[in-house]
């Protein structure tokens, strides 16, 4: 909303100075409202706006600022925050879509692992009582089901503490650099989601680095600022390789082929842009290609995980019918004979 605002207010003529301090005033972010206010205080100082907004980096990215840089330099600035806000508008959609496509499984995860936990804790104990009474002949469903159960109650100190050491070593190898780049690459294997990542990925760069030729920046810087701002490790290291080939004198459709990231139909589509000068309005259309397989697949993904989830649900119910319900059986049967 910041770039789309700025941009109205450029374009209707108002003094940048008064623009931003505008949008501190009726902003209901406060910490938003005093990064805005220190930036108005640098421009008052004289000194440009990508510069003053460099200075927070927590909030406007590198890419963010090298486009409003290269606005000013070009004195296109309000074409800037417009491709800013058009950018970023797109970015929030797909985030959004993502998020709302994986909510469901994720819920249903979670409540299959909690309803195992109280079924340890309150349901098994009891029917491993009962059993004992009868002294009845186990199967050997119901003897893994009452092991289980009986380390988890008697032992849960130890599980606890196994669970945070788990918990906690996968988060700080996640926080290395190897880690990170290990992780961000199994959430591309993912079945079903991982492509529709991978794809979401592709998309946030091309359209980023369409924005960024479009704008003026170089093709090394913007490379190098859409690695940074593709969300994703893995695909920022083949986005640095892409760099590196094209530093050593290779073309860009060469540098794509060998990061081998993109499918034939985007490679063809490169090769056009490449050859007719229109590299910037190919990735747009590399980025709408994306888009729209991406969109198509959050809209089936619910019956694509469905029968997964079901199959998880139905494995639970058969172990607890097998665990619980035959020797259940057994000790009717026992009793009527």
């Amino acid at each position: 909303m910041f770039a789309r605002q700025l941009y109205s207010l450029i374009k209707a003529g108002v003094v940048l100075n008064r623009a931003i301090r505008g949008l501190a005033e009726s902003t209901n972010n406060t910490r938003f409202r005093n990064v805005l206010m220190e930036v108005e205080a640098s421009l008052s100082s004289g000194v440009n706006l990508s510069t003053s907004l460099a200075k927070h980096g927590d909030v406007f990215d590198s890419m963010f600022v090298n486009i409003v840089s290269v606005g000013e330099n070009s004195g296109r600035l309000e074409s800037a925050f417009h491709q800013l806000y058009a950018y970023l508008e797109l970015e929030k959609d797909t985030r959004r879509r993502i998020s709302t496509a994986t909510r469901y499984p994720m819920f249903v995860l979670i409540a299959l692992g909690i309803a195992i936990v109280v079924l340890n804790i309150f349901v098994i104990p009891v029917f491993a009582d009962l059993f004992s009474q009868f002294g009845a002949d186990l199967p050997w469903a119901t003897k893994i089901l009452i092991g289980t159960s009986s380390f988890f109650v008697n032992h849960w100190m130890l599980v606890f503490l196994l669970l945070a050491t788990v918990i906690f070593g996968i988060r700080y190898y996640g926080s290395t650099t190897s880690g990170m780049l290990q992780w961000d690459w199994m959430k591309l294997r993912v079945p079903y989601i991982g492509s529709i990542l991978e794809r979401s990925t592709l998309s946030r760069f091309s359209r980023s680095f369409s924005m960024m030729l479009k704008s003026g920046v170089p093709l090394i810087k913007a490379l190098e600022l859409s690695s940074m701002s593709v969300g994703n490790s893995y695909v920022a290291k083949n986005i640095g390789g892409m760099r590196n080939s094209i530093q050593r004198g290779e073309s860009l459709l060469r540098s794509a082929v060998q990061s081998k990231m993109f499918t034939p139909l985007v490679l063809q589509m490169l090769q056009v842009g490449e050859e007719t000068g229109r590299v910037d309005e190919m990735l747009d259309e590399v980025a709408e290609f994306y888009e729209q397989e991406v969109d198509y697949d959050l809209k089936n993904l619910a019956s694509y995980i469905e029968p997964v989830l079901i199959s998880c649900i139905a494995g639970v119910v058969m172990i607890l019918a097998l665990g619980i319900f035959l020797p259940m059986w057994d000790m009717m049967s026992v009793m009527q004979g």
